[in-house]
């Protein structure tokens, strides 16, 4: 009895499992251009009509090959879906010489295992020499377009209005600490390598310290020239600071390895 239960559970995880992991469906509809052969005007993008089916959120990826490898084009960025609908694709070539003769569509969640290929839609593009109009464009895409904004404009906001955790404010206050002890430590660890150490090691220890007077100089006099040229001249410091300090303690280990041990 125990191991029928065992094995009845067994065949429901599994179950279970299978109808979780059911693959998303994605059909291209039409495309703008339409057409099997399609000469792309400058600055035109070539858009797919696709529908959609899946039981959990996806992002949906249109990417243009040639000859199985990755055409030098620009693709879209995807929103989520989930549920059932439509969704737009779009790609546009880099330069005229680009060709396209598919265009192989990925779905997931962004993976490398959560995103897989799940349709392929065969098309030959290539770039033309006249001008893009907008003129003939069809409903489907100013539609599609408009969802697509509103959602990356509504996820923008509330990544905007969240506030952070405090996960997310311990982990930003520990930086900034770091970069100021970086900042502090870039001046002081040449000063106290031309104050203690002698002969090469304490010329090598002046090279940090003209690095930190020269960035300073630099920013005094320019601030008195043009008061605007140095507007973030902290983050001018601190990687100064960042340098310094980095470079010293390389030229702390060296002496201690290879100076020669005091009797």
């Amino acid at each position: 009895m125990h191991r029928l239960a065992l094995a009845a559970f067994a065949v429901l995880w599994l179950c279970g499992a299978s109808v979780a992991q059911t693959p998303p469906t994605v059909q291209v509809l039409e495309t703008y251009p339409a057409g099997d052969t399609v000469a792309l005007a400058r600055n035109q993008n070539f858009y797919l009509r696709m529908a959609y089916a899946s039981d959990h959120p996806i992002k949906i990826w249109a990417e243009p090959y040639f000859h199985g490898e990755q055409a030098h084009a620009g693709s879209n960025p995807s929103r989520t879906y989930s549920g059932s609908g439509e969704a737009l694709g779009w790609f546009f070539l880099m330069d005229a010489d680009a060709r396209v003769d598919e265009v192989r569509i990925r779905a997931g969640d962004g993976s490398p295992s959560g995103t897989h290929e799940v349709a392929r839609y065969a098309v030959d593009v290539h770039g033309g020499a006249s001008t893009a109009s907008d003129a003939d464009k069809p409903d489907w895409v100013t539609k599609l377009s408009a969802l697509d904004k509103a959602a990356q404009r509504a996820d923008y906001e509330k990544r905007v209005n969240t506030p952070p955790n405090g996960g997310d404010m311990a982990l930003f206050g520990g930086f900034m600490l770091l970069m100021l002890a970086l900042g502090i430590g870039g001046f002081l660890a040449p000063a106290w390598g031309l104050w203690r150490w002698r002969g090469g090691w304490r010329l090598a220890a002046a090279v940090p310290a003209v690095l930190m007077a020269f960035v300073v100089l630099r920013i005094v006099a320019g601030t008195a020239i043009d008061p605007t040229s140095h507007n973030l001249w902290p983050f001018e410091v601190l990687s100064a600071g960042a340098l310094s300090a980095g470079a010293m303690i390389v030229l702390a280990i060296a002496r201690r390895i290879w100076s020669e041990p005091r009797t």
